[in-house]
């Protein structure tokens, strides 16, 4: 249960006692979402993020019986490697989301193995543009550089990644901090989404949350709550 809820103009806090009952509520919130875009369009598009954050969200998510079979799935961001790499995000959301009930849903990759990340990027773009955009649901992380989705601070394209106005879907990312290259959905794309939802777990987390948002710097993950059409849901436990 939530203990607490802090809003602001750009964003509402909740914290949570405990991971687990995160990954509950998240999940529940995403679940109502997705139902709910179902009933309106007849289907549901949800992007999520990678790393290891999310793996207790995607398997209180992949239990909650909806209509999966009417759900596209597709990723925030990628790295550049095969499915079967450990690393891969694509290999992530198939062991711990597209499970149980979440089995029936289409799963859209962001990466294929082709000659240059910037070919991946285009050929993506246009198989995503077949998509029923806007995306319904949109569940972000961060860093604790206050980086999300793959919007790396050190990035070379940092502003085209972060245009508000840009027609892209995936564009690909360089970045020195990055341990390889990178596709992301554009911040565009993103931010026209109907719920967007940022998981931020551990005290460090949340120090770098509170900081880029007293920073008078353009961080990613202020740009994206600046650039979002309504509040981002923070969902936070220690």
């Amino acid at each position: 249960m939530a203990r607490e809820q802090l809003n602001s103009a750009a964003y509402n806090w909740h914290a949570f006692a405990g991971r687990q009952d995160l990954a509950a509520a998240l999940a529940g919130h995403v679940a109502g979402r997705l139902t709910n875009a179902i009933a309106e369009r007849g289907t549901g598009l949800l992007a999520v993020s990678g790393g290891t954050t999310p793996a207790r969200f995607f398997a209180s998510l992949s239990n909650i019986p909806i209509a999966w079979n009417k759900v596209t799935v597709t990723l925030v961001d990628e790295r550049c490697v095969p499915a079967s790499s450990p690393r891969s995000n694509a290999g992530l959301v198939a062991a711990n989301l597209l499970q149980n009930a979440a089995a029936a849903a289409r799963f859209v990759p962001l990466y294929e193995e082709v000659a240059s990340v910037g070919d991946t990027s285009e050929s993506d773009s246009r198989m995503l543009r077949s998509l029923p955009w806007p995306l319904d649901v949109v569940v972000l992380g961060m860093g604790t550089d206050g980086h999300t989705a793959s919007f790396f601070p050190d990035a070379d394209n940092l502003e085209k990644l972060l245009d508000p106005s840009s027609e892209r879907v995936v564009l690909p990312v360089h970045a020195a901090s990055a341990d390889e290259a990178r596709l992301t959905l554009a911040l565009a794309r993103l931010v026209e989404a109907g719920f967007v939802a940022l998981h931020i777990e551990g005290e460090d987390k949340r120090k770098a949350f509170e900081s880029a948002m007293a920073s008078v710097t353009r961080t990613p993950i202020r740009a994206v709550l600046d650039a979002a059409e309504r509040p981002v849901e923070v969902f936070w436990a220690p």
